[in-house]
């Protein structure tokens, strides 16, 4: 297992995972300072650094002294992509994560351990098939961005920075992200499957996700991709009626695929109606253990 981790720098700090990473390592007694866009939000605990400017670098004094990074920014995929917005998601990622590693290469005492974000959207569209870390790289925008992605956070490793690329799943917490935009609806009894309910949907709760990362952070003999995903993905149709079914209301409205493809275009077919059968086989390898392995009793405990 090794040293402990102790500092952490952590980007994307104020998004939902980022929180729960900060609040969550900072119970366990280690200290966690976040990269910041805003100069006036510098000051303890908080270093500057815009990717979105030609001072996008951090000032090597600033990266002095962490034992990991955790890198999470990234522009929201779940929304329309114009040609100009896949340009910003690409640059919140690949860039990023470039510019990231370069700041990081000119520290004297650089991390132990860079873990990045990824998505099992790497995977494309698979259908039935089962998916793990050995798995190919899909086709298409999403799964290419992700590739190019990892690719750019592998630069670390030529620093000597054990790299651990987070391919997450859809992540389950009633504050926001899928489930937090579905709970209003489907409160409402207005939920229904997406398209044809047959897409593998691999989720994994908020809870195990932090915890996934932490025990990733702290195993210095773990490295290289990891899918943060439950052991029990299930079909859009299943975690739809499952999810009425908490809520206490029917699940009588589907949203057709031609709908969410004229609203959405290609996001659509490479989010809502891809299919990733996705399978955690490295953390299940490593030891952990998933205190949320079924999406029943998963989504139970977060809406009681």
């Amino acid at each position: 297992m090794g040293k402990p981790t102790q500092r952490i720098l952590l980007s994307g700090a104020s998004g939902l995972i980022g929180s729960a990473i900060r609040g969550a390592a900072r119970e366990q007694g280690m200290e966690v300072t976040a990269l910041v866009r805003r100069h006036h939000l510098v000051g303890p605990g908080a270093v500057y650094w815009n990717p979105a400017k030609a001072d996008a670098k951090v000032h090597p004094v600033g990266l002095e002294g962490f034992d990991a990074v955790v890198h999470l920014s990234g522009a929201n995929v779940a929304r329309r992509w114009t040609g100009e917005y896949r340009r910003e998601i690409v640059e919140s990622r690949v860039a990023s994560t470039r510019m990231l590693c370069e700041s990081l290469a000119q520290v004297r005492r650089r991390p132990r351990v860079l873990l990045c974000a990824s998505a099992v959207g790497i995977y494309g569209d698979r259908g039935d098939e089962v998916l793990t870390e050995e798995s190919t790289e899909g086709t298409g925008f999403l799964a290419e961005t992700c590739t190019a992605w990892e690719a750019a956070a592998k630069n670390a490793c030529a620093l000597g920075i054990r790299v651990v690329h987070l391919r997450l799943g859809v992540m389950l917490s009633r504050k926001g992200g899928a489930l937090g935009k579905m709970l209003p609806a489907f409160r409402c009894g207005l939920g229904g499957r997406l398209g044809s309910g047959r897409q593998w949907m691999s989720w994994i709760s908020m809870r195990d996700l932090v915890r996934a990362a932490i025990f990733l952070m702290d195993h210095e003999e773990l490295a290289g991709a990891f899918n943060l995903t439950a052991p029990n993905p299930v079909t859009n149709a299943t975690f739809t009626a499952v999810l009425a079914s908490a809520v206490h209301r029917p699940a009588l409205l589907p949203v057709p695929a031609g709908m969410l493809r004229m609203i959405f275009g290609e996001m659509a077919d490479q989010t809502l109606l891809a299919s990733q059968r996705v399978l955690p086989r490295g953390l299940a390898d490593a030891g952990f253990r998933f205190e949320d392995q079924e999406v029943k009793a998963a989504l139970g405990a977060l809406l009681r």
